[in-house]
């Protein structure tokens, strides 16, 4: 943003808007409105040296696709399969082309899967999907100049939570022939890891009915010291899923002695997180820097270990 000139006021008045936009915007998470705004952030994108293939089938079953956004010359790149949240309910992975072309322009590989939504699955149905997409990505990421042994998952509020799922039980990788220290780290955005009791009917329907039942859909559950390496980002003033969520997890990954990183963004709420990856509201919180920060360590770490990849 340029600097305040006293004798113009607009960029004041481009302030303002951004407030007034980014509180639109954080209404729409949650109000069903999404696809309208998200059309102005993709407006606001462009690909430029982002090469997009949309519309890849991934799952003939339930004819689930994917889109795929990488650099032009894309070589051996690290891999990111990002999940988009919508409580579990709503959302469509052409709204993201604005977020996968942000991630793509650092280096990415990047694979935004859609997956079936509640009341037509329940978590068996989504995270089927989800194990079904990562499966996918791991097979085909060279075609697309990604190098398969750097993959990470990464995803915002549900989405998060289905990356963190993947990331801790093992049950939904070994669905389809592999295993979470195959990932080389999970990024989650405002995810939600420990959200029991469940009050509402909808999330009753979809998590089940009883706390043994409930379990199964806690990423918190899992932890066991079989995960990979983990970046949780969090709102301090997100109201939508409480930064217990993300502390409660990194609590648990750390008596397993697992290495997570947690980082608290201040006077950040739900919508920004996620947000603050787009051009108009880049300067919200630095979490494209810190994805990148994050997966660099990582993969440095891997090759100063030369840590192997488990193969089933």
């Amino acid at each position: 943003m340029p600097p305040e000139n006293p004798r113009s006021p607009r960029p004041l008045a481009r302030r303002s808007l951004l407030a007034s936009l980014l509180l639109l915007l954080g209404g729409a998470l949650l109000s069903g409105c999404q696809a309208v705004l998200f059309r102005g952030l993709n407006a606001s994108s462009g690909p430029g040296d982002v090469v997009i293939q949309r519309d890849v089938m991934f799952d003939p079953a339930t004819r689930l696709a994917l889109d795929v956004y990488r650099p032009r010359d894309a070589r051996n790149a690290p891999v990111l399969v990002f999940f988009y949240g919508g409580s579990w309910k709503s959302g469509k992975r052409a709204w993201y082309r604005w977020a996968g072309e942000a991630l793509a322009r650092r280096g990415l590989v990047v694979v935004i899967p859609d997956y079936r939504q509640w009341p037509q699955v329940r978590l068996d149905g989504f995270m089927r999907d989800a194990a079904q997409a990562v499966a996918w990505t791991h097979a085909h990421a060279a075609a697309y100049g990604g190098d398969p042994s750097s993959l990470f998952l990464m995803g915002h509020s549900a989405g998060a939570h289905i990356g963190a799922l993947l990331a801790t039980d093992a049950h939904w990788l070994a669905g389809v022939g592999m295993q979470p220290r195959q990932l080389a780290g999970f990024i989650g955005l405002a995810g939600p890891y420990d959200f029991l009791p469940l009050k509402d009917a909808d999330f009753i329907d979809m998590f089940g009915r009883t706390h043994a039942v409930q379990l199964r859909s806690q990423p918190v559950h899992f932890v066991d010291g079989d995960e990979p390496p983990m970046l949780l980002m969090q709102g301090t003033t997100d109201r939508v899923v409480w930064p217990r969520n993300a502390r409660s997890l990194a609590a648990a990954l750390t008596r397993e002695g697992e290495p997570v990183e947690l980082k608290m963004y201040p006077d950040t709420g739900h919508a920004t997180i996620l947000l603050a990856m787009s051009r108009p509201f880049r300067g919200k919180a630095p979490v494209l820097d810190d994805v990148a920060s994050f997966m660099r360590r990582r993969l440095a770490r891997r090759t100063d270990r030369k840590e192997s990849v488990v193969t089933p």
